[in-house]
């Protein structure tokens, strides 16, 4: 029963990312993509899927959204200094910036 449990909660969250991806494209293509981390081509797709479609991805048993940090040690530089923490989101941004640029190989 908790596993069915957890299966919906995978599918309800799966399906409130593709509904908001799909508005921040709608919304501000160029910020959404870089937000998403996603191509023209994806964007190009996600924005076009209808909501059946949307429905049809959520009920997957795998988490649709990933953690956009990777590597332990980047999302724990957004916590070192305490001095900083107005700059936290800033920072963020910066560090998802070069990851992006440094897996797509520019």
């Amino acid at each position: 029963m908790h596993n069915e449990s957890l299966l919906e909660d995978i599918q309800e969250v799966n399906l409130a990312y593709l509904l908001l991806a799909q508005r921040m494209l709608k919304e501000d293509r160029e910020t959404a993509m870089f937000r998403l981390k996603i191509d023209e081509r994806m964007a190009d797709l996600m924005a076009s899927l209808s909501i059946k479609q949307l429905s049809q991805m959520a009920r997957s048993n795998q988490l649709l959204c990933r953690l956009a940090y990777v590597d332990p040690d980047q999302l724990m530089k957004l916590f070192e200094n305490p001095r900083e923490l107005g700059m936290a989101q800033t920072h963020a941004a910066l560090l998802m910036a070069a990851d992006r640029f440094s897996s797509s190989g520019h």
